[in-house]
């Protein structure tokens, strides 16, 4: 460590006699001035008036946060944000609304009280640990957008949105996946999207099982089963079987486009029509 330290003396006096260090204005923007300027104004006004001890306070918490993993970060977020987060979010009238009213229309009997959103603040955050665990630099990224922007802040509506006509078609019978995803305009898309990997899961976790699928009237009682799901593995297999990024978008996609998900309740869960036996 001397030696270091004198090294740096040495090229600090190495200039020649008679010749200034360069002007301090002429050098291109710091790495400070880089981070800095990234912030929201305020935060960055705020950053650059702390006084020396306070300013050591932020660098512990960030050195704590960034090396804590990615459940601990998640744990601190939540405890750290919700309150306000939940605040904020109340605050948006609008697409409170349209969440309610697209619940009602998929007769998904879910009150969106402040109990429900802070719970979902708290699962967002669990279930972007799990995508954590593909991309771990993208998590705290992330959380940080949620709290600083309006628009990100909306994503736990489409969040919440999204989760629950998952969990919908989780608890749904292959026949009725087959009804729903013809419903649909881009049938393709849709079946590979969602009813895929919903289905796919239903079969390594056994909900539904398959037994000798290529006789026509076997195939008909395990088509028509309807799972049995506890509400805890029904939560635990959503987030296992997809990422934060496509439960948003399905419920983005739905409040900005009623006509993005066709549904009619009649006929997929009440129609006596049944897809293997054609009239």
């Amino acid at each position: 460590m001397n030696q270091r330290i004198e090294d740096l003396g040495s090229i600090s006096s190495s200039h020649p006699q008679g010749v200034a260090p360069q002007n301090h204005k002429s050098l291109p923007q710091t790495e400070l001035e880089n981070i800095l300027n990234k912030l929201p104004p305020e935060a960055k006004q705020w950053a650059e008036s702390l006084p020396w001890n306070q300013r050591r306070y932020v660098l512990s918490l960030c050195h704590l946060l960034c090396a804590a993993s990615p459940d601990t970060q998640a744990e601190f977020l939540d405890e750290y944000t919700a309150n306000g987060l939940i605040a904020r979010l109340v605050e948006n009238r609008e697409i409170q609304q349209k969440v309610k009213d697209n619940l009602q229309k998929f007769h998904i009997q879910t009150d969106l009280t402040e109990a429900l959103v802070r719970g979902y603040i708290r699962q967002f955050y669990v279930h972007s640990v799990q995508d954590a665990r593909r991309k771990p630099d993208l998590f705290l990224e992330s959380a940080l957008r949620i709290v600083a922007s309006t628009e990100e802040r909306n994503n736990i509506f489409n969040y919440i949105l999204g989760f629950e006509l998952l969990k919908m078609i989780f608890k749904m019978s292959w026949f009725q996946h087959e009804k729903l995803y013809r419903l649909q305009r881009t049938q393709e898309e849709f079946l590979t999207t969602y009813i895929k990997p919903i289905q796919h899961a239903h079969r390594i976790n056994q909900i539904i099982i398959p037994k000798d699928e290529k006789l026509f009237f076997a195939r008909r009682d395990y088509f028509v089963q309807k799972p049995v799901i506890l509400d805890k593995k029904l939560i635990e297999l959503a987030i296992a079987t997809f990422t934060t990024e496509v439960t948003t978008n399905f419920g983005f996609s739905i409040i900005r486009h009623p006509s993005a998900l066709a549904f009619s309740y009649e006929e997929v869960f009440i129609g006596e029509q049944d897809l293997i036996f054609p009239n």
